[in-house]
């Protein structure tokens, strides 16, 4: 629930990461679906390649491949803002120049969808910052810290049965706090954060993987390989045990 309120912004920047083959493309088309299901809005992807095929709903959709439509996701994005969408989809923000378009777009009253090949929301923040040369970094924060709406990390886990795998979640939320924290420089203290802040709809990657293990959809193991932090990962499986 809380990624269709994300996606029903009338603008920021919401970043899907994780490593390849975690489901992002996947995770991006059922919100850009949902979308064009519920608003009448206009919506330009930029892919690399096209994975989903969208069809004009209560939504516009034009959909551009990199190599097929044009040669670079700069050069697309800038001739996407001329045609003043209402969303744009970056299939992958790669660069210093893309990033930095996201960013304008995004502070410019567009909703801008993006993903990054992170594992993690501070490693996300961080990335995105460290592109830029030192100088700049600190109206790069500042910047990011206006717009961000949201981080989800995903990763994908085999089923406890077998059959078919299932995705763990990190979400960040950009509340008050979180942007604080972003524009100072503590992107550090995220997950303290988020681990604090369900009710905002906020969860770590290892609330996730604790969720499926008591759920009895993943195994510990599997679970435990997936976390940063499995020391953490294990109080929140068996509190009893960790203690």
């Amino acid at each position: 629930s809380i990624l269709k309120d994300l996606i029903l912004k009338p603008r920021g920047l919401i970043v899907v990461t994780g490593p390849a083959g975690a489901g992002k493309s996947t995770t991006m088309a059922a919100m850009i679906d949902y979308l064009n299901e519920t608003e009448s809005r206009n919506i330009i992807t930029i892919e690399d390649p096209i994975e989903y095929l969208h069809r004009n709903k209560k939504s516009i959709i034009a959909q551009r491949d990199l190599g097929e439509d044009t040669r670079s996701f700069d050069l697309a994005l800038m001739h996407t803002l001329r045609q003043d969408p209402d969303v744009i989809y970056i299939g992958e923000m790669r660069d210093l120049t893309t990033i930095s378009i996201a960013i304008r777009a995004a502070e410019t009253g567009h909703l801008v969808l993006a993903t990054l090949h992170t594992t993690d929301a501070s490693q996300t923040i961080d990335r995105i910052i460290d592109v830029f040369p030192s100088n700049q970094q600190g109206q790069i924060r500042t910047q990011l810290s206006q717009v961000l709406e949201a981080i989800i990390t995903q990763c994908l886990l085999p089923r406890i049965e077998g059959q078919g795998r299932v995705a763990a979640f990190e979400i960040l939320v950009a509340t008050p706090a979180v942007r604080n924290l972003i524009r100072q420089g503590k992107s550090h203290e995220l997950p303290n954060v988020m681990h604090l802040s369900s009710k905002d709809g906020m969860q770590t990657l290892d609330q996730s993987l604790a969720k499926l293990v008591k759920n009895q959809q993943v195994s510990s193991e599997v679970a435990m390989l997936k976390s940063s932090n499995p020391a953490q990962l294990m109080k929140l499986i068996s509190p009893n045990m960790a203690s």
